[in-house]
């Protein structure tokens, strides 16, 4: 049974996710401009316009744009992480069964990798390639394989000199079957916990790269690119960075405090006493 905190993290995520899957519904038109209601103020802070997170500059009801938001991030984070932890998770594998020369080459592209910040990386390559979603996902996927990989590796390591392994060695079962029924299904905990701790990280990547301006078409609604937008009005119109801000660090959170309960629940040894 999940404990409170965790309940908390997967109500918190299941409103996010609901919020993207019927965005065009909830919030059909994110990109509607009312100059008239310009940097209306919040319903309940006093508001004259019935906003209930308020509008921006140029008058876009700014509750409608967080939610159009959450499906950027949510794919970002989701989507990256399947492909990098596609990519990594079978490097990992490969490095930590096959040993020797093909894990020498895999963690030292790792260790080369690993030395510069996945964060400076990320906008380095992102500014150069044409500003897209799909592109912004396999440029976070590209600088972040390497964690599923030291995690896989390190498991299978541990997994590959177990007496289960060695008993299907002996019978004559192929690398690929070892790994497929005997390695693969005992590593799943740590690859879960570490998919979903990624998923908040890509989502504050996305944030990031967005409020510096790259990765995402600027005409994009992006959690970060709201934030930078609501910095030159922080002490005339607060909640444009304000809310933006708040979903950013409640969706961290929440993925973080869901990982937290996975690791407990999957792994024992790293239950808390």
């Amino acid at each position: 049974m999940p404990s409170g905190p965790a309940l908390l993290g997967l109500a918190i995520l299941a409103a996010f996710v609901l919020a993207a899957l019927f965005a065009d519904q909830i919030a059909p038109n994110p990109d509607t401009q009312q100059l008239l209601q310009r940097l209306d103020a919040p319903s309940l802070a006093g508001g004259e316009h019935g906003h209930l997170l308020g509008t921006d500059s140029l008058g876009r009801d700014l509750l409608a744009r967080v939610i159009h938001g959450a499906r950027v991030s949510l794919t970002v984070g989701l989507v990256g992480v399947a492909l990098s932890g596609g990519v990594g998770i079978t490097l990992g594998l490969i490095a930590g069964y096959l040993g020797r020369r093909w894990d020498r080459i895999i963690m030292r592209v790792a260790d080369v990798q690993q030395a510069i910040p996945a964060l400076v990386l990320a906008v380095a390559v992102a500014a150069i390639v044409r500003p897209s979603i799909t592109n912004l996902i396999v440029v976070l996927a590209v600088t972040t394989w390497f964690t599923f990989a030291r995690v896989v590796r390190s498991e299978v390591l541990s997994l590959r000199e177990m007496l289960f392994v060695e008993s299907a060695r002996v019978v004559g079962a192929s690398d690929a079957r070892i790994i497929g029924r005997h390695i693969l299904p005992n590593a799943a905990a740590s690859i879960i916990v570490i998919a979903t701790l990624m998923v908040g990280n890509l989502i504050l990547f996305e944030a990031s790269l967005s409020f510096l301006g790259v990765g995402v078409p600027l005409t994009t609604p992006t959690w970060g690119r709201m934030v930078f937008d609501g910095i030159e009005y922080v002490a005339t119109a607060w909640w444009i960075a304000l809310f933006p801000g708040l979903a950013v660090m409640l969706t961290v959170l929440s993925t973080n405090l869901v990982g937290d309960w996975l690791r407990d629940a999957l792994d024992p040894r790293q239950r808390r006493r």
